[in-house]
Order: C-alpha cells, then sequence, then structure tokens
C-alpha cells in the first residue's frame, strides 16, 4: 500500500466548513474512476460508483469526514494576542505551546493566559503569537474570525505505525478512495463514496448527503480511540489490532444484521478485524441514520491513538484492512428481514 496520497491529505489544510482544498485535491484524485460526481451546496463530494443489474441491488453510502478540528479568531487584544474558540473539541493542554496555521499561510504558536494546567479545557484561556506586539500589526495578517488548523507533520514509526495530525479522518477519505479504485463495476450494489464536511462541528454534511442520496445502507468510515495505552478512555480497541467493526456508538444503534454482515465478509475474507466499542463521541452514522424516514447504519473504524492532536498514531495493517472491508462489503448482497 503506497501511503503518499495518505501524507498529502493529512498535511492539507481543511478546518471544518473551510474544506474546498481537500475537496479538490479529493475530486481530481477519484474523476477518473467515477461514474458520477458532485458537490453538493455544503461542500460534500459525491461518489457514485454503479453496480450490476440486480434484484437485490442496495444503495450503499459510504460517509468519511474531509474536516478537521481547528480554532477560530474571537478577538484580538491591545498587545497583539489573538483569542480563539475551537472548532471543534480539543484540549487545551495538547494545543498549548504548539504551532498553527491560517487560511492565508500565518504561523503561530499558542500560549495560555494562565497556567495551562488551571485551563479546565476552557479555550477562552488560550491565545496565539504570530510575532506581532500589537492590534494593529496583527490585524495585517490575520483578522476577527479567521480560522486555523495545527500543525502535525507526517512521521514513519517502528512496526508500521505512522504518525501525523488528521487522521481524523483523512485516513477514512484515503480508505475510501483506494476502495472506490478497486471497485470494477461488478458489485451487485450502487456505491456512494461519499467525503463529508462539517462532521467534526455536528455530523452536518453527512445529513444533506443522505437526504439526496436515500440510501439503503449507511456506513461511517472515521476513526476510534485507542485503549491500549493508559488515557482518559476505557475500552478494548488497540492500535495494531486490525479494522474496527464499529459494535456500540453513542451517537447511534448499529443495525445489528449489517453489523452481522461485517463481522461475516471480514471472517470470509480472513481480513483481520477487532469489535469496536466506543463510548463517548459520534460519527456520521448519526445523521445518516436519522436521514428520510431512516436508515440502517454501521461502522468502520481506523483505530487512532492521540486523537483530536497533531500528533495521532496509526498502523498501516489497520488501515490496509479497513480498505479490504469497505471494498469486499460493497460486494455482499443485502436481504432484509422484511424482503424475505
Amino acid at each position: 500500500m503506497d501511503v503518499e496520497g495518505l501524507k498529502t491529505l493529512t498535511q492539507t489544510w481543511g478546518v471544518s466548513g473551510r474544506e474546498k482544498r481537500v475537496r479538490s485535491l479529493i475530486r481530481e484524485l477519484v474523476r477518473p474512476y467515477a461514474d458520477e460526481m458532485l458537490t453538493d451546496a455544503l461542500g460534500n463530494l459525491i461518489v457514485l460508483k454503479r453496480g450490476k443489474d440486480s434484484p437485490d441491488k442496495k444503495k450503499i453510502m459510504y460517509a468519511a469526514h474531509m474536516d478537521e478540528i481547528g480554532l477560530q479568531v474571537t478577538h484580538i487584544e491591545s498587545d497583539g494576542r489573538i483569542k480563539v474558540c475551537t472548532v471543534g473539541w480539543t484540549w487545551t493542554c495538547s494545543a498549548y505551546n504548539d504551532k498553527v496555521v491560517f487560511q492565508n499561510g500565518t504561523i503561530g504558536v499558542v500560549g495560555c493566559d494562565i497556567p495551562v494546567e488551571e485551563s479546565k479545557n476552557r479555550a477562552q484561556e488560550l491565545y496565539i503569537d504570530i510575532g506581532c506586539t500589537s492590534k494593529e500589526d496583527t490585524e495585517k495578517y490575520v483578522r476577527v474570525g479567521d480560522y486555523c488548523g495545527f500543525i502535525g507533520v507526517w512521521h514513519e514509526m517502528a512496526n508500521g505505525r505512522i504518525t501525523a495530525k488528521t487522521f481524523d479522518d483523512r485516513a477514512g477519505c484515503f480508505a475510501l478512495i483506494e476502495a472506490l479504485k478497486m471497485n470494477d463495476g461488478t458489485s451487485p450494489n450502487d456505491v456512494y463514496y461519499v467525503f463529508t464536511v462539517q462532521e467534526e462541528v455536528g455530523c452536518r454534511g453527512a445529513v444533506v448527503a443522505a437526504e439526496r442520496i436515500r440510501p439503503d445502507i449507511g456506513i461511517s468510515v472515521d476513526v476510534s480511540p485507542d485503549h491500549y495505552l493508559p488515557n482518559d478512555l476505557k475500552g478494548a480497541n488497540a492500535v495494531g489490532n486490525g479494522v474496527g467493526v464499529t459494535i456500540g456508538n453513542p451517537s447511534a444503534m448499529l443495525d445489528e444484521y449489517l453489523v452481522d454482515e461485517m463481522l461475516a465478509c471480514c471472517k470470509e475474507n480472513n481480513i483481520s478485524y477487532q469489535r469496536d466499542v466506543m463510548d463517548r463521541g459520534g460519527t456520521d452514522a448519526s445523521s445518516i441514520n436519522q436521514s428520510g424516514w431512516g436508515v440502517r447504519v454501521a461502522g468502520i473504524s481506523i483505530i487512532d491513538r492521540f486523537p483530536h492532536s497533531q500528533s495521532s498514531v496509526i498502523a498501516k495493517s489497520d488501515l490496509e484492512a479497513a480498505i479490504q472491508l469497505i471494498d469486499r462489503y460493497a460486494f455482499r448482497t443485502f436481504r432484509f428481514e422484511e424482503e424475505w
């Protein structure tokens, strides 16, 4: 598996609501493989690969989000400090003393008005220093309302691990792109590979895309937190133990039949997998689930250590397993209970 495409995706700027650079990159990567492609009013990129005629044909919607967490300028102090609020969830202690980049390329370093240990994760106590010492000077580079994202350089690690920013969810986007390349059009299903926007601020893009597509099956392709090393979460997920088949997700109840089919798909195709239970947070499955008159949903996850930080860690082997599962699951024949 060539991960250069993923490296490029992780280093592309795209805070929630400002995903156009990521979308442009993905559009060019998928264009040769798409039967149809469109961008909707919110900015979702919807790519259709038609399947063969089949009496059991279903519309499958895979959703991976393009946006990343970041910060937005609320005001600028007289001494040049830039005050911010969060765009999506992040930890003040993770952002503290690290670097950010604004959409126009301006670089800043994150500071804190009080000892960061006392901030209680209040982003309002953070500030950004871009090297200016007056409000007037700062406003030559940054204005109220501007967005910035974190800088997280790509590095290869031991044992097939990689670290960078925005694996959440550029890893999912990469997996969809690679699975699309493998889809030769002989699937019994029409498969929609959807690259969504604004997931980090409320899974907003996915519901709009699902309303347009009206899928029979919706599947989020996202990251899920690692529990192997000590952290503030408890569970069984571990980087390197295979693709996550989502069993539990607080934002959506996963369809039992679809989950069972996914587990069977892994076993039949010798895909390394783990049963993923996420007890905090959510994915685009929640929005797809509640779109239209309701949609059956499932989830595929890439286990991510230190998510929502500049230095997430994933395993290449897990990513390969995710790509295989996305590909093979799209080729299954689904018969819902009321159709039997």
